[in-house]
């Protein structure tokens, strides 16, 4: 019985072996077979990407020894802008030749406009009268001795021609006989082209044979060749005094009229059938790659158990120390692995805090899911450029890296240029791109901190200066920061603690005026805030933490009602209220709008709500819903700032505005002297195309109210007609009238 149990054990295993040796062999032939197909396409692919190549060559060979000669013969037809042309007869002719006259259009002008690098003109018996020399008249004796003798066998034959009496063509491009060839000039390849200078006319005689002859001369080692790969897009051409030796330049031989070679012109021509190999390779590649993947199911069907018991292990270990969206280092194991590495002797890192800019907007105006998408491609980045460092996500849009160097501070000043390149470009997600940016803080172990807990909190300062500098970029942590971020807490303190109790804010309201009659018609809400220990704070001081800390919205809606409360009081005119990013965003805010308005009984066609540009380009659905709904309600729509982004007329189509604000910054170039700005001139003409209104803010100077005023701007506002004054003097402005000249 026994015996019969091992005979059938043995029959099984003998089955099993069999089995498995018979689906090896099936593996191993399938294998075989594709390998030999695999390696036969690749071949025929290879045989045809060549000769595609081949042919590409010969094609690109042909076009540029065609351009080439097209381009020569342009000499020519450049020179005879000036040679054929009574004025340069008669000059040639006079007694006291005007040297001046001739740089300007026989010798220097060649240089600037036409890019050609010598000129010489020689009178009727050859002698020189004039030279210029890359865009410099010379002393002609000079330039004749190391001339050469390049352009007098081309004169000659000119002479000859012209002796025959070949007759002024003005029906065809090339007007009158010449001689180009090519040379050697001063030590430069070059084409050397002579012309007559002879009258357009007609009504001028000259002895034929005996005209004035202007010779031009362009280098081909110089621009001339630099342009002629840039027009053409030939990637690396360049002139050479010999073939090209690398083995995938071509090149064209430049020859003279009798056959001596003086260079020749190379570039790395497209190969087209290189390039389509190139993307066929990953195809390949990916087929074989397949192959390997179906043995590798099979083995993995074989070894199941195992493998799946080794993932369960695998994969639970990495829930634990990993970040579940980006698969990073979560904190946990950032933890880890900052306390271990500063327990070594003498550790030497630099621990860089990552934070996105403005990764809020992203979430609100293209959705969390398009969020946790940036996540993602910005850890793989950081993961890229950092691949022996642990990379860690630490909070929402937070990242860290432990960077090991030994120069911890220059190596890791070279990581965030990295970083800042690398987010310099727009990242693909896919569904669309998104360019943003990223601040950085670095602290440096042991100089800043070996503590772990104090590191990172350095860090993090750090990155919060790198924000408050402007973002896009990186700070080193340095003492002085850690008072300023205190400061910075401070001012939230106490601005939370004037918009409690009321004290110290105040709005004043800086008018602006017609530009032609000169009468105030409007003023513009501006909030102050008397601080009790620093004095007047201008508003972008605290203007920017109201926005970080979520005070902006409350804060503007006090400056709103406030305004109106004040324009209520005025017998006329409108007043002018800032909205931030976040009103305009907030579903809510025609509500809150029209319900103010109506509480203070303000007609809404007397309130203006500014806009920033770059709210305006960013503006959402609910932006788009509000500013629609305000309109509807009489509520005037103002555009400020205006040209500091890009927005276009255009893209206004659709949007419910009436006004648009010119900045500052375009006013200020309209200087004494300069006459004016095409740039606002244009901006008026348009806008008053478009049925709106302008603006023109921060005129500070007579010249530039007189000139806005002529070109039809609508409205004026700066110091040059008055400042910012309270709610009382405006009202009494408006009771009694104004004049900007004795504002």
């Amino acid at each position: 019985m026994v015996l019969i149990q091992r005979l059938r054990w043995g029959s099984i295993f003998t089955v099993r072996e069999e089995r498995e040796a018979f689906a090896s062999q099936i593996i191993a032939w399938s294998l075989l077979i594709v390998l030999v197909m695999a390696t036969l396409l690749a071949a025929f692919i290879w045989v045809a990407a060549r000769k595609a190549d081949e042919l590409a060559i010969d094609r690109q060979q042909h076009l540029i020894a065609i351009v080439l000669e097209q381009n020569f013969r342009s000499v020519a037809q450049d020179q005879e802008s000036s040679t054929v042309w009574d004025d340069s007869v008669k000059q040639m002719r006079a007694r006291a030749r005007d040297l001046q006259w001739m740089d300007d259009n026989l010798g220097i002008w060649f240089h600037t406009y036409f890019g050609h690098d010598e000129i010489l003109i020689v009178d009727g018996n050859d002698n020189p009268i004039y030279a210029m020399r890359e865009g410099k008249r010379i002393q002609v004796e000079s330039y004749a001795r190391g001339f050469g003798t390049a352009a007098t066998p081309l004169i000659a034959e000119l002479r000859s021609k012209m002796r025959r009496g070949v007759p002024v063509r003005r029906a065809s491009s090339i007007l009158t006989p010449g001689a180009i060839d090519l040379g050697m000039v001063h030590g430069h390849p070059a084409i050397v082209s002579v012309k007559p200078i002879v009258s357009d006319s007609g009504e001028i005689r000259q002895r034929p044979g005996a005209e004035y002859v202007h010779v031009s001369i362009r280098y081909l080692d110089g621009t001339f060749v630099a342009d002629l790969a840039r027009r053409y897009q030939l990637a690396g051409g360049q002139f050479s005094a010999t073939p090209p030796v690398e083995s995938d330049a071509s090149s064209v031989p430049l020859r003279t009229r009798s056959g001596r070679t003086i260079g020749y012109f190379s570039w790395d021509p497209f190969r087209p059938g290189t390039a389509m190999l190139g993307q066929l390779a990953p195809a390949l590649v990916g087929a074989l790659l397949l192959v390997f993947g179906i043995v590798a199911w099979l083995l993995y069907r074989i070894r199941r158990s195992t493998i799946l018991l080794g993932d369960a292990r695998t994969q639970a270990q990495h829930l634990a120390d990993h970040d579940a969206l980006t698969s990073l280092a979560n904190r946990a194991l950032f933890d880890k692995e900052l306390n271990r590495r500063l327990a070594e002797p003498s550790p030497k890192l630099a621990l860089l805090y990552v934070d996105l800019d403005h990764f809020k907007n992203v979430n609100d105006h293209l959705g969390h899911p398009t969020g946790d998408l940036l996540i993602v491609a910005l850890s793989r980045i950081l993961a890229e450029l950092a691949p022996a460092d642990v990379v860690a996500r630490v909070g929402g849009d937070e990242f860290a890296i432990i960077h090991m160097a030994a120069d911890a501070v220059a190596s890791a000043e070279k990581l965030c240029r990295k970083i800042h390149r690398a987010l310099a470009r727009p990242i693909d997600l896919g569904q669309g791109e998104v360019l943003i940016g990223a601040s950085i803080g670095i602290a440096i172990a042991p100089t800043d901190a070996t503590d772990p807990v104090d590191l990172v909190r350095k860090a993090d300062i750090a990155m919060y200066d790198a924000k408050l500098s402007g973002r896009r970029r990186h700070s080193f942590y340095a003492e002085p920061m850690g008072r300023r971020i205190r400061e910075r807490g401070e001012i939230e303190t106490d601005l939370r603690d004037a918009m409690r109790t009321g004290k110290g804010l105040s709005v004043v309201y800086q008018p602006y005026f017609e530009a032609r009659s000169g009468a105030m018609v409007g003023a513009e809400a501006l909030i102050r805030w008397h601080h009790p220990t620093r004095g007047i704070t201008l508003p972008e001081q605290f203007i920017p933490i109201a926005e970080e800390c979520g005070l902006i919205e409350t804060l503007n809606e006090w400056v709103l009602e406030q305004a109106c409360v004040a324009a209520a009081r005025w017998p006329s005119g409108t007043v002018s209220v800032n909205l931030s990013p976040v009103q305009l965003r907030n579903p809510s805010l025609a509500e809150r709008v029209f319900a103010i308005l109506k509480r203070i009984r303000l007609n809404p066609d007397r309130l203006v709500l500014e806009i920033p540009e770059a709210s305006f380009l960013q503006s959402n659905r609910a932006a788009r819903s509000n500013l629609g709904w305000l309109s509807d309600i009489g509520v005037q729509i103002a555009l400020d700032d205006f040209g500091t982004g890009y927005s276009s007329f255009k893209q206004m189509d659709g949007f419910e505005v009436d006004h648009i604000k010119i900045d500052q910054s375009f006013i200020a170039m309209i200087q004494f002297g300069h006459g004016g700005s095409p740039v606002i001139k244009a901006i008026v003409d348009l806008a008053r195309s478009s049925g709106l209104q302008t603006t023109a803010e921060g005129v500070e100077t007579e010249q530039q109210r007189l000139y806005l005023a002529s070109i039809g701007c609508d409205m004026l506002q700066g110091s040059l007609l008055c400042g910012p004054l309270s709610a009382a003097d405006i009202s009494a402005r408006f009771h009694a009238g104004s004049d900007p000249q004795t504002s």
